[in-house]
Parts: structure tokens; C-alpha cells; sequence
């Protein structure tokens, strides 16, 4: 089972759209494993996230930003692994909310990891970075390699640079053993702020008849695609064979331009989907190409995605199909019933 033995977990942020799949990874292909996570109190958006295995995980009301309540939670859990993926995470919102976005971003982090050595545990920690960290990348460093350059372009990429540079400083400073993986694109229906996840609700929005018309930002920025099912996956393939202090890309083998992907989903839908770029929807600075090496993670791991991009398509267009039809029908009894 890799370098280590792992018997009990914590998930921060177990409530919000990837911590709710990894907590699903983990109970369904590794029973023997013991799950917590923490959320916040005053969490109230994402609890149906867990629905599906809220009988299998301890849950433990927590607030990054409350040094005491984490430090608390680590004393009586005690977990072999820490897999850290709570943070503000919308791009665009970070422009609006920079200090929000960089207080609880960073504060968070650095109250987990001073929580941990004084909790005086010694956990491996996967930090959970994204590809935002290397901002607008040049042709000549593409694909994107682990060492290249980092330039963030948003406060939200700016406060993810300084979660990896906490992870590294207290691996160096303290002997933590804390791996960063720095996730590229995924497709990901329970996170509606992300391009794919928007387009895919407002097809499905469109195909009921309750809305008009998609909106959508820019069109020109190129990704590779992963699924988060995956994703999730190789979370925990790199607590389990990553070297701790490195950094290591995540990403999928589907290179598209998020145009590309539009139309792709309107030659799926049987409905005619009208589109206008919406202006609030552009950010004052963009990212537009971020195509990854993942050959670092891959020689330490032999991860591999399960999941096709076709598979991964259908899954987030009939996931919002579903939850769209969901709705209409709570809305017809709450009507009928007035």
C-alpha cells in the first residue's frame, strides 16, 4: 500500500465538490480506512455533497481560520493522512474579494500546519495547489513542467503560491511530510464556478425551458481535462508514493479550448443553445494556456485516468440533466401545494 500505512484520514473542506468525491474514493475502494473531515459551522451550501456516504465519514465542525477548533480536532483524531483541500476557490470572486480570498486562503493553511506540530503528530499532507500558481504561461515552457516559473495572475493564485510555499517551508523547517499537487483542470458537476460545470447546468436549464439563452466568459483559453473522479484518485495515489517537499502536476491527456468544449455540448443537446459572452463574466487578468507535464507524478505514482473525456462529458451533462429535472419537480409540488 505504498511507503505508508494509512488506517485514518482527515478531509478538510469534506463538504465542497472535490472533498465530497475524495471522501467517496476512499470509502468505497478503501473500506479499511477511517474517514473524517472538517467543515465549517456556518457551512450551509454544500451538505448534499455528502449524501451518499455521510453514514460512512465523522464529521467535525471546524474553522481553518479558528486556530483553537483545529487544533482540537487534530488532538482527537490524530489522523495517518491529511488530505487539504478547503479554500476559496472562484477565480473571478477573488478580484471582487482579494483579503477575503488571501486571509482565509493563507491564514488557514498556516493554522493547519502550526495546529499539526503542536498537536505534536506526524502526518503525510497532500496540499492540495493548482495550475493557477504558474499564471500566464509562454509557448516555450509548455507543457508546463514543475520547475517552471511561477507567476500568479488573481489574489486567488497568489494565495494558493503562498499555500506552497508554506508547504515547502515547513517541510524544510520542521521535517513535515507534505507533498503539493498542482491540479490542472478537471470537470467537476458539483462545482458550478467552473466553465465546464456552468455550461453543462445552463444546457440542461435550456433543454427544460427555463432558460433563454448560455452565458458564458472567454472562449479562448485552452485546458487539458481531467475527470475529478480521477482527480480524487490521484490525491491519494500521492499520499501514498509521493516524495514529500515536491511539487507534482496533476492534469488529464485531453487538450481543448474551452470554445471548443462549448460547442461540443450544444452538438449534444437535442435543444438549439444560443450563447452571448456576458462581460461581468471575463476577469481582469486571464489564463489561457495550461497544458501540463504530468511525467513527474506519473514515474512516482503509475497513476493513469480510468475515465475518458467522452465518459466524462456524458457524466457532468446528465448529472445536471438530472439535478436540473430535480428541481423543476420540487418547485411544480411546492407551487401546487400554495
Amino acid at each position: 500500500m505504498g511507503h505508508y500505512n494509512i488506517r485514518k484520514v482527515l478531509i478538510t473542506g469534506i463538504a465542497g465538490s472535490g472533498g465530497s468525491y475524495l471522501a467517496e474514493y476512499i470509502v468505497n475502494n478503501h473500506p479499511e480506512v477511517e474517514v473524517h473531515g472538517v467543515s465549517r459551522w456556518h457551512s450551509t451550501t454544500t451538505s448534499d455533497n455528502l449524501q451518499d456516504v455521510r453514514d460512512q465519514v465523522i464529521m467535525h465542525e471546524c474553522d481553518l481560520t479558528d486556530f483553537s477548533s483545529i487544533l482540537t480536532v487534530l488532538k482527537n483524531v490524530r489522523p495517518d493522512a491529511i488530505f487539504h483541500l478547503a479554500s476559496h476557490a472562484n477565480v473571478r470572486t477573488s478580484f471582487a474579494t482579494p483579503l477575503s480570498v488571501l486571509n482565509n486562503n493563507i491564514m488557514s493553511t498556516a493554522n493547519l500546519f502550526e495546529a499539526v506540530r503542536l498537536a505534536e503528530i506526524d502526518p503525510i499532507i497532500q496540499l492540495c495547489s493548482t495550475s493557477e500558481v504558474y499564471g500566464q504561461v509562454s509557448e516555450e515552457y509548455v507543457p508546463i513542467k514543475e520547475d517552471t516559473p511561477i507567476r500568479p495572475a488573481s489574489p486567488y493564485a497568489v494565495s494558493k503560491v503562498t499555500q506552497d510555499l508554506l508547504g515547502y517551508t515547513y517541510f524544510a523547517s520542521y521535517g513535515m511530510k507534505i507533498i503539493r499537487t498542482r491540479m490542472f483542470a478537471y470537470l467537476n458537476p458539483r462545482r458550478t464556478d467552473l466553465f465546464a460545470t456552468s455550461f453543462a447546468k445552463q444546457v440542461a436549464r435550456i433543454e427544460c425551458g427555463i432558460q433563454k439563452e448560455l452565458v458564458h466568459g472567454n472562449l479562448d483559453s485552452v485546458r487539458t481535462i481531467i475527470d475529478v473522479r480521477d482527480a480524487m484518485e490521484a490525491y491519494w495515489f500521492a499520499i501514498l508514493y509521493c516524495r514529500p517537499g515536491e511539487a507534482y502536476n496533476i492534469g488529464g491527456n485531453t487538450v481543448i479550448k474551452v470554445g471548443d468544449f462549448l460547442d461540443l455540448l450544444k452538438k449534444k443537446s437535442g435543444t438549439k443553445i444560443p450563447s452571448r459572452i456576458d462581460p461581468n463574466l471575463l476577469r481582469p487578468a486571464d489564463v489561457t494556456l495550461q497544458i501540463p507535464s504530468i511525467e513527474k507524478f506519473h514515474h512516482a505514482t503509475g497513476w493513469k485516468p480510468r475515465y475518458s473525456f467522452e465518459e466524462s462529458v456524458e457524466n457532468l451533462l446528465e448529472y445536471w440533466r438530472k439535478k436540473v429535472r430535480e428541481e423543476m419537480v420540487l418547485e411544480h409540488s411546492v407551487g401546487g401545494g400554495r
